[in-house]
């Protein structure tokens, strides 16, 4: 009896690889080109992206900076405390989300920020 096997090669995966690198790339520059939201609905008006260190790009150190954006009822940032992620990226991303601008509201509102520093 001759049975046959299906064998993975390593240069199948190779191209198969290949093939779905510039669909993850696209995703993933959609999803950071999508606009921030605040965790009770306060849309963010002026956005600026956050300056990546270059000695933690030199040092290839990435991940998710989370900080506590302290917002006004005119949309200012008064107070930025992080809340996890690497030191040096996180002086970064608090210095960038402090010139950001929230939509108006009630009083003041104490938001959670994500932001990804991805090499």
């Amino acid at each position: 009896m001759n049975t046959k096997r299906f064998l993975f090669r390593p240069s199948w995966l190779r191209r198969a690889a290949l093939r779905l690198m510039p669909a993850a790339a696209l995703a993933l520059l959609v999803a950071l080109a999508m606009p921030a939201r605040a965790a009770d609905g306060r849309a963010v008006k002026t956005r600026i992206q956050p300056a990546y260190p270059e000695i933690a790009r030199r040092m290839r150190i990435s991940g998710v900076v989370r900080l506590a954006v302290t917002v006004d009822s005119e949309g200012k940032v008064i107070d930025v405390k992080p809340l996890s992620g690497n030191n040096m990226l996180s002086a970064a991303a608090a210095e960038a989300v402090r010139k950001w601008r929230f939509e108006p509201g009630p009083g003041e509102a104490t938001e959670e920020i994500a932001l990804n520093f991805a090499l």
